[in-house]
């Protein structure tokens, strides 16, 4: 229970890696509370799960496209958890497509999910953030290396990365540490390893496979325990080769 006392909030925490990394942290001794942006049956799934387990936690709704939303829901979550000890953003979209077909309306959808919402969600939540806390951002092996029809979603995730680094160095005397953590390909709904695309992506992979959940959550508990405390302005790349 490494996490005992501890309060986090986990945006796009309603299901595939970001439920798993509320489920993680409850189970490691944290109160969570979780955003989701419109799956209520789903955010309302994954806090039974993890009050079945014995944790507590609790789910508000906060589009992280949309700035006053995401500000509520960060607003909210801190009110319920009484402050903030650890925050994930997890909240993302993907949308793929090469130059030639991309269009302001994706470029900006991803960049509104993936960055702003990020940057948004993060100065709601510094008031509430206690001295000594961790912020982790979900980042992707695509902010480190390209794949065709996806450079607008690689540049949001090298942001990401940026962000954290520059955020590290802002948040370094309050003791906040701040580190992202990048999935390459992971099994999740929206993307199973027995589908068509995982198929071609698997050949890709050192390791022959794809990550699961549980693991992207290990490393964000680690970041956020007291054996990262030495830990900042980093990236954990968790992708099994791909960018080795």
């Amino acid at each position: 229970m490494s996490l005992q006392g501890k309060k986090a909030i986990v945006t796009g925490g309603s299901r595939g890696i970001g439920s798993a990394i509320a489920k993680r942290l409850a189970a490691d001794g944290a109160t969570v509370a979780i955003t989701y942006a419109g799956n209520k049956a789903a955010a309302d799934a994954a806090v039974a799960a993890i009050e079945g387990a014995g944790g507590k936690a609790f789910a508000f709704q906060a589009d992280a496209a949309d700035a006053a939303s995401q500000r509520a829901g960060i607003e909210q979550a801190a009110a319920a958890l009484g402050g903030i000890d650890i925050l994930v953003h997890n909240a993302g979209i993907a949308e793929f497509s090469p130059i030639d077909q991309d269009t302001d309306e994706t470029y900006d959808r991803q960049f509104a999910v993936n960055v702003k919402g990020l940057h948004v969600g993060t100065r709601a939540a510094l008031p509430h953030l206690a001295d000594g806390g961790r912020i982790i951002l979900i980042g992707s092996v695509s902010g480190e290396i390209s794949f065709p029809a996806t450079s607008v979603y690689s540049a949001t995730k090298a942001a990401v990365a940026s962000l954290a680094r520059g955020w590290a160095k802002d948040l370094a005397a309050r003791n906040i540490l701040v580190n992202t953590v990048q999935p390459g390909p992971i099994d999740t709904d929206m993307n199973p390893a027995d589908g068509e695309f995982a198929k071609q992506m698997t050949a890709f992979v050192p390791l022959g496979r794809y990550g699961t959940v549980e693991e992207i959550a290990g490393a964000v508990a680690f970041l956020a325990g007291p054996d990262a405390s030495y830990i900042t302005g980093t990236t954990l790349t968790i992708d099994g080769g791909i960018a080795a």
